[in-house]
């Protein structure tokens, strides 16, 4: 590993110096992509320094003892051998997680679609209440979302609302939400007090850029139609919805929460980059004939990921069997909790495969 590590320090260290070349300093672009990498790489060059500085501190300490006669002196030396083998195995493992190539989404903004499934009216609310946990949660990362287009329901909550988080490394924290949310406590409606199981989906997607997908005009049937629901005066009179169909794959967008047209349109053809983005992914994963390293940030659209249980104050996670409270779930306030739980087992597995 020794030599490995050295070649990675070496490479960080030429990214340093092309960070004060002139020619770079004066392509803004360029610039920002080797600072971004340099970024990326400096806690594993620090632990790689580590790691390199405790091994040669025990050789050091190994030769000096070897000509040291002082029985004070060799057991001062003793000690620091051993502290410094200590160190090795936990700074080997941290590393070897490093190595291991992140999801090069993480660093990525999200499009994250919430849809009431089973339970009617119910589906619905508990789909309201995971998209205010999730506009709580990023509250408190200092996250904004966007909503693109929503579906009320008159019950509350929403039948469908799909909505954009931008911030830092949102990807990497969101990506543990996709899949089916399951909830069981007693409906504001349920006048006998029967305890209702409801789920709802949540859908994680990264943002994709044109760079990403690059989607040809003449593939597009582009329908415009007028507002309904809450908007203001133009609704039901202007034609400002927007309906996007991408005809090679039958894969259908709309939008009509915007104030104009232009923005509807902008909106659809976001969250159409992101679902072909998605497509494109398990294309090429399917074709290659392996899996991803890890499920556990990748919960699928139809796999049950967690329960919230009202009456019992629980919320268990069925990836990793994780329990916290349905309150502080729910509201928002321990989810990073559980999103810490699901991402150190992800390292762990990372980890165990790597081996």
């Amino acid at each position: 590993m020794g030599d490995k590590l050295k070649k990675l320090i070496q490479a960080y260290e030429e990214l340093e110096k092309k960070m004060v070349d002139p020619a770079v300093v004066s392509d803004p672009k360029e610039y920002a992509r080797i600072a971004k990498e340099h970024a990326s790489q400096a806690e594993l060059v620090a632990k790689a320094r580590e790691y390199l500085t405790a091994l040669d501190d025990i050789e050091v300490a190994k030769e000096m003892l070897h000509e040291e006669s002082d029985p004070e002196e060799k057991a001062m030396l003793q000690e620091d051998i051993a502290a410094n083998e200590a160190k090795l195995p936990e700074l080997e493992s941290e590393i070897k997680i490093m190595l291991i190539p992140g999801d090069p989404n993480d660093e990525k903004d999200t499009i994250v679609e919430i849809r009431g499934a089973a339970g009617g009216d119910e589906a619905a609310i508990f789909a309201g209440d995971l998209y205010k946990m999730y506009e709580r949660f990023a509250a408190s990362k200092g996250w904004k979302i966007e909503v693109f287009s929503s579906s009320p329901s008159e019950a509350g909550g929403f039948k469908t609302i799909e909505f954009k988080v931008t911030g830092d490394k949102v990807y990497s924290v969101m990506k543990y939400e996709s899949g089916v949310h399951r909830v069981q406590r007693v409906p504001k409606t349920e006048s006998q007090g029967r305890i209702q199981t409801s789920t709802a989906t949540v859908v994680v997607l990264p943002e994709a850029e044109d760079i990403d997908i690059q989607i040809a005009a003449e593939d597009l049937r582009i329908d415009t139609y007028c507002a309904s629901g809450p908007g203001g005066q133009g609704v039901n009179t202007t034609y400002s919805a927007v309906r996007i169909t991408h005809l090679p794959t039958n894969t259908v967008v709309q939008s009509q929460d915007q104030r104009s047209q232009i923005q509807n349109r902008e909106v659809c053809m976001q969250m159409l980059r992101a679902r072909l983005y998605e497509m494109e992914l398990e294309k090429q994963q399917a074709e290659q004939g392996a899996t991803r390293l890890s499920q556990i940030g990748h919960g699928n659209r139809s796999e049950k990921i967690r329960t919230y249980n009202q009456p019992q104050d629980r919320v268990t996670d069925h990836r990793i069997g994780f329990n916290g409270t349905y309150n502080g779930v729910l509201l928002g306030d321990t989810l990073q909790s559980v999103i810490d739980a699901l991402a150190a087992a992800e390292r762990a597995e990372k980890l165990a495969q790597a081996v």
